[in-house]
């Protein structure tokens, strides 16, 4: 079994999990009806750098789609 260290990845590198994180859970409230549809647009806006939004965008169609 492979072990990694995420604490030894670049800032950016864990910003990414993070943030990646953050989406499935957002969706997960959304599919268990903690929260309602437009909880996500909401979550949207609060990013203001442009990499991290993509990557939350994709996140969220991927764990939808699951």
């Amino acid at each position: 079994m492979t072990s990694y260290n995420l604490a030894l990845l670049p800032s950016d590198e864990k910003q990414a999990i993070e943030i990646d994180k953050q989406a499935a859970y957002d969706v997960w409230k959304v599919k268990n009806g903690q929260e309602p549809d437009f909880y996500l647009e909401q979550q949207k806006a609060k990013f203001s750098d442009a990499d991290q939004l993509a990557i939350y965008t994709e996140s969220v169609e991927r764990y939808k789609g699951i």
